[in-house]
């Protein structure tokens, strides 16, 4: 049987040996809590050197998403504020919020009076751009923006309209006609209608039903579709839609001016000729013809109503002027209101409305780019591009590739196929190609225009090409 294990008595603590114990474990404690802060302020150290050294795409998508424009949802190009809202835009999508009839935030809707460049978020763009360059805009997208907003202008919202008032159930029945401007006596146009049409509210009883069709001796305006007298001073006439305008609604808009002098519809400057859908079917939906033309434009700052100019000027030396077209009906059913009679039809043209000029200037963009490149302006690359096989009729025109080898630019001949042959007076007169040759075409082209004996119109000037601020459109000036 085995004996126990002898175990030594304890050596008792002095005070001493107590503390010695204490403070070894006091500083084996501080020294563990110390290792554990190392440790944690280590795994902090490399969590930041992580989110300071790692990869920025995402933030860089993220900082893009909030900085989009909210009307072309892309990346904010040279930001204006609109006040009071705050909000933010590029300038060119302000602009042509504006220029189509916006009175508000387009954001918001809410009412707003002033916009301000923001040059502070354009300091965010910035730096935004010299991390993520491949965020920025594409070259021909600034290049569009730039030719509708230059940068650091300010611009002002114009007020909505008043609110039409509330309908008066006691006024006399709409069938019936009001009076024209002139109709009334002690009128403010200093002349009174002829045929004064009777005012329903007074007269009722010679008042004119509108089912009886329009009053003697009146029209309604093509633009504000108001009665007008058609004898009255400010009334004008569009000789080729033969409609009416007052003069009187919208300065500037309700008139049929001189040829020279008109704005086509809609054609204010070359972004207008971009967004055109019509541009690109003349040119049989060859963008790649179209795009040499208007990078052509931009360079030699050519405007949509200067080469409206030349194409009037071309057709007015062509024998029948514009009679080919008119038989065309390509001035038919353009306004919505009845036009009138023809009443001389070999008249010479003298004056156009300005839908009728948008329509010149689209049915002769074409032949206008056509001499336009015989200047010789053009970079030898493409000028020298082999002419394609199938000419103009190519159906692989919307091809890429092929557009941008070939060359499909050629006369469409309109003295012999869009101009039929018409009578002359002179049996002797030679045919209609033979009447003006191609090289004097390209002199005209070349030359200041001279106003033609039977049209009242301005000469064409080197102006046109380089409009100056007092020559702004009067009804927009920022057009």
């Amino acid at each position: 049987m085995n004996e126990p294990e002898h175990i030594a008595p304890s050596t008792p603590l002095n005070d001493t040996s107590t503390n010695t114990l204490l403070s070894r474990l006091e500083e084996d404690t501080s020294r563990k809590r110390l290792k554990e802060e190392r440790e944690e302020s280590g795994e902090e150290a490399e969590r930041i050197d992580v989110t300071r050294t790692g990869d920025t795409s995402g933030l860089a998508d993220n900082l893009a998403q909030e900085l989009q424009c909210g009307c072309c949802t892309e990346l904010v190009y040279k930001p204006v504020l609109v006040s009071p809202c705050q909000h933010f835009f590029c300038g060119s999508c302000c602009v042509l919020w504006i220029r189509n009839g916006g009175t508000n935030c387009p954001a918001c809707r809410g009412v707003s009076t002033i916009v301000t460049p923001f040059r502070a978020l354009q300091g965010v763009i910035d730096t935004l751009l010299r991390a993520a360059p491949h965020k920025a805009r594409t070259e021909r997208e600034r290049q569009q923006a730039d030719e509708i907003y230059k940068g650091n202008q300010s611009m002002r919202i114009p007020p909505p309209r008043e609110a039409s008032p509330e309908p008066n159930i006691n006024q006399v029945s709409t069938d019936f006609a009001r009076p024209c401007p002139h109709c009334l006596p002690n009128n403010p146009y200093g002349w009174n209608c002829t045929q004064p049409i009777p005012d329903p509210t007074t007269d009722f009883e010679h008042a004119w039903h509108l089912d009886d069709g329009v009053p003697p001796g009146h029209a309604h305006c093509g633009n504000c579709e108001n009665l007008l007298a058609t004898l009255a001073p400010t009334t004008t006439k569009c000789d080729l839609c033969q409609v009416f305008f007052c003069g009187i609604g919208v300065q500037g808009r309700c008139i049929a001016a001189p040829l020279l002098s008109q704005h086509p519809n809609g054609f204010s400057d070359i972004g207008d000729l971009i967004q055109s859908a019509d541009v690109y079917e003349c040119f049989d939906s060859n963008t790649v013809e179209v795009e040499i033309m208007l990078d052509y434009l931009t360079t030699q700052r050519i405007t949509p109503r200067y080469i409206y100019r030349e194409i009037v000027s071309y057709i007015q030396t062509l024998r029948g002027g514009f009679a080919p077209l008119i038989e065309l009906d390509l001035f038919a059913d353009l306004h919505s209101v009845a036009p009138g009679t023809d009443s001389e039809p070999n008249a010479p043209r003298s004056r156009i409305c300005r839908l009728c000029a948008a329509e010149v200037l689209i049915w002769g963009l074409k032949e206008w780019w056509v001499r336009e490149r015989q200047k010789g302006f053009l970079e030898e690359a493409i000028m020298g591009r082999k002419d394609c096989p199938d000419g103009s009729a190519c159906d692989r025109q919307r091809d890429l590739a092929h557009a941008r080898e070939f060359n499909h630019i050629f006369p469409s001949h309109h003295s012999a196929s869009t101009f039929p042959s018409i009578p002359s007076q002179n049996p002797a007169a030679p045919a209609i190609q033979d009447v003006v040759p191609e090289a004097t075409f390209i002199a005209v082209a070349e030359a200041p225009l001279e106003p033609v004996p039977a049209v009242d119109a301005p000469t064409i000037t080197a102006i046109e090409r380089h409009p100056a601020p007092e020559l702004l459109d009067p009804i927009n000036p920022m057009i």
